[in-house]
């Protein structure tokens, strides 16, 4: 076997990984497919070994006479393997096994028990009941969804006891996943309704029987632990609808499937939410204490921190709960359980019931998922993950598929959808787009990736003083002050290095066939020189660090895709970058906080003047263009940007007056370009961008400085979504009449953009608008909004407008306000607006939350 040919068996296995990724996993199952996981670490090994030597003669020269000896060994262990797997499947042909039978009788409990573990569902139980009795004269479904173990099936159980006696017929059956469509409509039939059927009966026949018997009937029937859409869809096609006020509510953890339906208007989604703080402590108390629910006041700091792992999640608060009540009340044991509940989800565990409920989520999903997910395990528990971040790394890693059409970046963004959806990653901030800033994971999930990432040996987390290190280590997380990794081990598989230490981490020659390194927030001073001999990284991350420079030998680093040095001290990158031909993020930028508002907070840095030789970048930011010699070099770098057609933000500092053609020009070549955010060279320098013939799809657009006149071409991008104008200064021409029939506009922010003195919101305009932002607009005096405007604005800033008279005048009338900044402003302002004795007070009833502040700074 040559290296083409284990190239291919690489893509033969990744194949059968696929295939066989949602069969059941018994014990014995999963051991074959770990021996057939580590064969293929194995082939990458080899494979990325021979990279290794394409660039070196003293590598090149040991891998010829290794390589044969590693590949013939690969071949004799995946025949071993293979004949092993035979063996298996025949025996396992026999066998009756049926999957997920320890998933079941947990989550089943409350269809035999009654209404009990019921805290804290009083709220949503009053709302769907009364959403099943009202009438409608249609039928109506309602998707209950949520991650597994929030207790969506004692909500439902609760609801459907109450309400069963008010249809004509009713009906509970259980999906999950060892049902398919034929399954599910012979419960119906048989089990629910009491139809006969033969055997021999096919689909349609069953479903003709249905509709027979449902026909005229006022029903409700209760689909509960949904996996799979297609179930639902033939469910929905035989279910008859005679405008007899029938209900359909599903449960399932797959939120993807119910928001696949969303564009039917007789389809509701209720998303079930943890439970509060007091909630979940009664609900823990009644468990852990059964005999008086009172916590003894020696166990209530180690109750504190056990109740804020289960995050709210009922299943968790039971079944901890439970093991505890079986255990001494001491602090003793109590603290041992705390932090030992990795070990207690094992099989073995007292918590096993709940590993294989939220176990099973994991083994549904496609097998390019499962590692997007495990990665996860990789960042310490409750510490959230900027989304951006986390996409960076799925594709540095390999995870993401190229499609045609579409970027990586934007396939790694479908990917985190769908894990969101499917309730297995939760939003931790949202942006004012509704797309999540940072993600993490629930506390009792994380514990459950920890468990199945070391079982597959996908990576090593060191929380410890000694790490879990063997030869076999992939990747590796170090979250322990004071770990080092040893420099003698070798670690000779390790991919990808995570520091999440503020001490000193050593990067050494073990580490060869690194693709990851991580090492933001560590105290660098000065760039490690061993980086350099890392040929096959991809990602570099040393952001958070006070490194100030970079050396010219990074060029060796040709697979590199991304360099993040943002907050560095770093102000220039060598030219040398320029033969990174395989760059697509390239981050060098920090923020100068030392001053509230400053017009050069973003510091950039000085690029090479061919920077546009990098085609293949898809985020630019912030490049300096400016220079001693204002039409020399930066000119022609500036020039040279229409190169990046591939580009997806663009983020440009200290533009000159003449440099603006020039920048308009190349960013009209950049028809892919989703952000633009340019900065002139100083408060004084306009900007000049007139000419320019905007790329159709930018969605944000944040300019700095003087514009002489607003731009023509702002007002037709349509899919525009926020838009920054600071230190505009306009004197004629009001961005507010320029903005106001943008479509998608989400967020405007006006920072010292116009010097009117009114500001005109016409009815019906701004129709999405969200986030307004109003900032050091030192001549505005008055801002009415007629009826019928901003209809969606939720927020509101004012801040240093000292001529304004008062509050928007019909600001009474936006009913999806919700906040109002009010920031620096005159006292005589602020006093009409104060709780009981501010005379216009009044017009804020529908605000639920207002501030009033003054900043230390101006």
């Amino acid at each position: 076997m040559k290296v083409q040919d284990i190239g291919r068996e690489l893509g033969s296995i990744e194949a059968l990984l696929q295939a066989d990724s949602k069969e059941d996993p018994d014990h014995q199952y999963a051991v074959w497919i770990q021996q057939v996981r580590d064969q293929a670490n194995a082939i990458e090994d080899v494979l990325d070994r021979v990279r290794l030597a394409e660039g070196s003669v003293w590598w090149g020269l040991k891998m010829r006479y290794s390589t044969e000896e590693l590949i013939q060994e690969i071949n004799t262990s995946l025949q071993n393997i293979q004949r092993t797997r035979e063996r298996y499947h025949s025996m396992r042909s026999t066998s009756t096994h049926t999957g997920y039978s320890t998933y079941f009788p947990v989550r089943a409990a409350p269809l035999f028990t009654g209404d009990v573990d019921t805290v804290g569902i009083e709220e949503p139980r009053n709302q769907l009941v009364s959403w099943a009795l009202e009438p409608r004269q249609r039928l109506e479904v309602m998707f209950v969804v949520g991650m597994a173990g929030l207790g969506k099936t004692t909500l439902v159980n609760s609801v459907y006891e109450r309400v069963k006696q008010h249809f004509d017929c009713h009906v509970w059956i259980t999906a999950s996943k060892s049902k398919n469509k034929l399954d599910v409509l012979c419960t119906l039939l048989v089990e629910g309704f009491g139809c006969s059927i033969t055997q021999r009966a096919d689909k349609v026949a069953q479903a003709r029987n249905l509709r027979k018997f449902l026909h005229n009937k006022r029903y409700v029937i209760v689909v509960d632990d949904l996996w799979e859409k297609n179930v639902w869809e033939s469910i929905k096609l035989v279910l008859p609808d005679d405008g007899n006020n029938s209900r359909i509510i599903i449960t399932t953890r797959r939120g993807d499937i119910a928001n696949s339906c969303r564009d039917d208007d007789s389809i509701h989604i209720h998303k079930l939410q943890p439970l509060s703080w007091e909630n979940a402590k009664q609900l823990f108390h009644t468990k852990a204490f059964s005999k008086n629910g009172g916590c003894p006041s020696g166990l209530e700091e180690i109750s504190k921190s056990i109740l804020h792992k289960c995050d709210g999640l009922p299943l968790g608060i039971i079944e901890i709960g439970k093991l505890l009540s079986r255990k001494a009340q001491t602090a003793y044991e109590w603290d041992k359980l705390h932090n030992s509940l990795e070990s207690e989800l094992r099989s073995s565990g007292g918590l096993s019931n709940m590993m294989s409920a939220l176990s099973a989520s994991y083994e549904d999903l496609p097998y390019h998922l499962k590692y997007c997910f495990l990665y996860l395990s990789m960042f310490p528990e409750n510490k959230p993950v900027k989304r951006r971040r986390l996409i960076r790394l799925w594709i540095a890693e390999g995870f993401v598929r190229e499609e045609r059409g579409k970027t990586l970046e934007e396939v790694g963004e479908e990917y985190l959808n769908e894990l969101i959806d499917r309730n297995m990653l939760k939003a931790n901030e949202m942006d004012f787009d509704g797309r999540p800033k940072s993600m993490g994971v629930h506390s009792l999930m994380h514990k459950m990736i920890l468990l199945v990432s070391h079982e597959d040996n996908f990576c090593s987390v060191c929380t410890g003083a000694e790490g879990n290190l063997t030869e076999k280590t992939r990747r590796l997380s170090i979250q322990k002050e004071g770990f080092d990794v040893p420099q003698d081990e070798p670690l000779p598989c390790v991919r990808t290095f995570f520091s999440f230490s503020t001490g000193m981490v050593n990067i050494g020659s073990n580490f060869e066939l690194l693709m990851v390194l991580d090492m933001e927030g560590t105290p660098l001073v000065n760039f490690p020189s061993a980086i350099t001999d890392l040929v096959l990284l991809r990602y570099l991350s040393l952001r958070n660090t006070n490194i100030r420079s970079i050396p010219w030998s990074l060029s060796k680093l040709r697979h590199l895709e991304t360099l993040d040095l943002k907050q560095t001290l770093v102000t220039k990158v060598p030219k040398t970058v320029l033969k990174l031909k395989k760059l697509r993020h390239l981050l060098v930028y920090r923020y100068n906080m030392e001053s509230v508002l400053p017009f050069d907070i973003v510091q950039g840095f000085k690029a090479p003047k061919r920077i546009g030789a990098l085609k293949n970048l898809q985020k630019l930011s912030f490049v300096k263009a400016s220079g001693q010699h204002r039409m020399s070099r930066e000119h022609k770098m500036i020039q040279g940007l229409d190169n990046l057609t591939q580009l997806r933000k663009l983020g440009i500092v200290e533009l000159a007056k003449e440099h603006g053609a020039s920048l308009c020009n190349s960013i009209g070549k950049m028809r892919n370009l989703h952000s633009l955010n340019v900065t002139s060279l100083d408060k004084e320098e306009p900007l000049e961008l007139d000419a320019m013939d905007p790329p159709r799809l930018l969605q944000r657009l944040y300019l700095k400085g003087p514009l002489q006149r607003f731009p023509r071409w702002v007002s037709s991008l349509h899919d525009l979504v926020r838009i920054r104008l600071k230190w505009s200064s306009l004197t004629e021409d009001n961005p507010i009449a320029a903005l106001e029939d943008l479509p998608n506009l989400m967020e405007l922010q006006l920072l010292d953009a116009y010097t009117g003195d009114q500001f005109d919101f016409n009815k019906g305009k701004f129709q999405k608008l969200k986030i307004l932002d109003l900032e050091r607009l030192e001549r505005l005096k008055f801002i009415i909004m007629e009826d019928g405007t901003l209809p969606c604005l939720q927020k509101l800033i004012i801040r240093h407008c000292k001529e304004l008279k008062q509050v928007p005048i019909g600001i009474d009338n936006l009913n999806h306000l919700n906040e109002l900044f009010l920031c620096d402003m005159p006292e005589k302002f602020v006093a009409q607006l104060r709780k009981k004795v501010g005379e216009l007070r009044h017009l804020l009833h529908r605000i639920s939350y207002i501030r009033t502040f003054s900043s230390d700074k101006e």
